[in-house]
């Protein structure tokens, strides 16, 4: 099949809407203009469609012409509370940003939607395509699945993909067998102790300088704790404590996001956040209040369809252009809850700029991150592909 010259072909159309929902992203679980940008680029193919009623999900269902399984094909829609600051001419100035790449993921699993939509008389089996919001934090795969995406063509799927961009030496897939990507964890603390003036500490309990130290103590547990090939990530990214600068608050509290690669690192972590915020605070006079919230599971993929992938790639666009991973990536993917229910694979694609100085290029959750969208060719090609190999088209 001529999946490649065939989305080529496609790229101008699939560019249009990415740079649409670049210019115009939407946070979280509720993207009603994305969700209509969707909808429209797939008016005429002729897909049961069905809209989620928790979020603002599409799912598109493509019965092929021939008997046979179902594979799903996944693309993530929603955006960040980041403000962009990139040149760009179609660049957001609404405070949110596609940092994330999303907005590809969009546009390449619509155009993988056409090329399969003209072949839907050779296609044995059916194609569910997932367009869903909500990855960034709002768990957006778990509500799909909880109103019956995985159920959408009446038999569960046999395989899922997905593919995720990256800043990186433009055109290149990369993937693995088993953990790709890390779980993510949240940890909330709130160190209580006692109010009282800025100008007078002897006569408060202050619970900020007992938060600054779990904020480093923190950092140095985890680098003396956990083994270093079953690695941990732990960054504090936010920080609360006065309402103004000459009050001593009542509490202070810090949150981080918690990234691991095994259950056993997770029960750790549990285990010595707690004993470190509870016994710093109770050093200051104050008490801690713990929570950590486990977000999303480890990613892991599928050994057989890891390898079918990577075939599949390979033997679409060269070998040059497939890489295998040689370990896990750190960042999470909600995806993971697919891959918990249903065997598959998720794949990475790196699309810089040709001419891109790539030790300084800014990675994914930037506000500076660019990706570039003629990749969306190959990228809706891949999809189509894995879909279509796997079904046995012939």
């Amino acid at each position: 099949m001529e999946f490649v010259a065939e989305a080529a072909a496609l790229l101008p159309d699939l560019q249009k809407l990415r740079r649409e929902l670049h210019r115009d992203p939407e946070v979280g679980l509720d993207l009603p203009r994305t969700q209509k940008r969707v909808l429209d680029a797939l008016d005429g193919l002729d897909l049961e469609i069905t809209l989620g009623e928790k979020t603002t999900s599409v799912v598109g269902v493509l019965r092929g012409g021939r008997p046979g399984p179902t594979v799903l094909l996944r693309g993530d829609m929603d955006a960040l509370p980041i403000q962009e600051e990139t040149d760009l001419e179609f660049a957001s100035t609404n405070g949110a940003m596609h940092a994330c790449g999303h907005d590809l993921h969009t546009a390449g699993l619509v155009g993988a939607a056409r090329l399969l939509a003209a072949h839907r008389d050779e296609l044995p089996g059916s194609v569910i395509f997932m367009f869903q919001p909500g990855e960034e934090g709002c768990n957006g795969a778990s509500v799909m699945i909880e109103e019956g995406v995985l159920d959408a063509a009446d038999d569960r799927p046999v395989a899922a993909y997905g593919i995720h961009v990256a800043p990186g030496q433009f055109g290149v897939f990369g993937t693995r067998a088993g953990t790709l990507c890390a779980g993510a964890n949240v940890l909330s603390v709130t160190v209580h102790g006692k109010g009282g003036h800025g100008s007078m500490p002897w006569t408060a309990v202050d619970p900020v300088p007992a938060l600054a130290e779990i904020v480093t103590a923190l950092n140095a547990m985890t680098t003396r704790t956990f083994d270093v090939f079953d690695p941990v990530v732990l960054s504090v990214t936010q920080l609360d404590a006065s309402t103004a600068v000459n009050i001593i608050p009542a509490s202070a509290r810090l949150r981080a996001t918690v990234r691991t690669l095994s259950r056993a690192s997770v029960d750790k972590m549990i285990e010595r956040t707690r004993a470190v915020a509870e016994g710093i605070a109770a050093a200051h006079g104050c008490t801690a209040d713990v929570i950590f919230e486990v977000q999303y599971p480890v990613t892991v993929n599928d050994a057989a369809e890891a390898d079918n992938a990577i075939a599949t790639v390979r033997d679409l666009l060269g070998d040059e252009r497939m890489l295998v991973m040689p370990q896990p990536g750190m960042a999470s993917e909600d995806f993971s809850f697919v891959l918990e229910q249903v065997p598959g694979a998720f794949i990475m694609l790196q699309c810089s700029s040709p001419g891109t100085d790539l030790s300084t290029a800014a990675f994914n959750h930037s506000p500076t991150v660019l990706f570039d969208d003629a990749v969306l060719g190959d990228q809706s090609a891949a999809l189509a592909a894995l879909a279509w190999e796997r079904l046995g088209a012939k």
